[in-house]
């Protein structure tokens, strides 16, 4: 179980105004969920936190919140919000944990070797899902669950009632679902030259999107009867 500390400060204000003034002095507004307070506001150091996401740990890394002159508090990183264009970190969200209380937390799959359907079927190995969701105390979370599939052949499969049981932590997630399996990779027909230059010769090319507004205006443009040659206006 990976661990970490994060200094954290204590703030009163909220709002966007709020915001932009923390971040402009190198932090990010966050909130802390659960214990007597319910909500507490905090503001933390963006890089600090951003190392702590990157380890093979990531959002499961047990963080003690150091507060400066007081105590700490053990948290799990519950969502955490990006800039879509500069992926910086904007603001975090924590949740307070017992270390004596059983929690659930989701944890990646990662599976170990090379199925036999692979080496000996030319089959590929397909990952249908990547976490399974357990049950375990916060100080047992593992940093992965590793799945061995080196008998596999095609058509096998491993669900989650197959990954090996640990006395630290129970799987939670519905024990039917498949978690990988090996099969036989599609192999796209390519059509014989006389079919393909039939079918380039029947097909019509496409036609690009008119846009509503455009097509009203080149319809009435057309639907305008063009002035005689030499005509005389009318007078109104």
């Amino acid at each position: 179980m990976a661990s970490a500390t994060l200094k954290f400060e204590t703030r009163d204000g909220r709002g966007k105004n709020e915001a932009r003034r923390l971040r402009a002095s190198g932090r990010i507004p966050a909130v802390v969920y659960g214990g007597k307070d319910g909500g507490k506001t905090i503001a933390v150091d963006p890089k600090g936190l951003a190392k702590i996401l990157r380890t093979q740990q990531g959002a499961n890394t047990l963080i003690k919140l150091n507060v400066p002159g007081g105590g700490d508090a053990r948290v799990l990183v519950r969502e955490y919000q990006l800039d879509p264009i500069t992926h910086e970190l904007l603001h975090a969200d924590f949740y307070r944990v017992a270390m004596d209380k059983i929690i659930r937390v989701p944890v990646t799959v990662v599976a170990s070797g090379e199925p036999k359907g692979v080496k000996q079927q030319g089959g590929v190995l397909d990952i249908v899902h990547r976490q399974i969701e357990i049950e375990c105390l916060p100080a047992d979370i593992p940093n992965q669950i590793e799945v061995d599939v080196r008998e596999l052949m095609v058509g096998q499969s491993i669900r989650v009632k197959d990954v090996a049981t640990n006395p630290k932590w129970k799987a939670v997630t519905d024990p039917e679902m498949m978690l990988l399996h090996v099969i036989i990779p599609k192999v796209e027909e390519t059509p014989a030259p006389a079919e393909a230059a039939a079918a380039g010769t029947a097909a019509a090319p496409a036609e690009p999107e008119v846009i509503k507004k455009g097509k009203k205006e080149e319809e009435g443009a057309e639907a305008a009867p063009a002035p005689a040659a030499g005509g005389k206006k009318e007078k109104k």
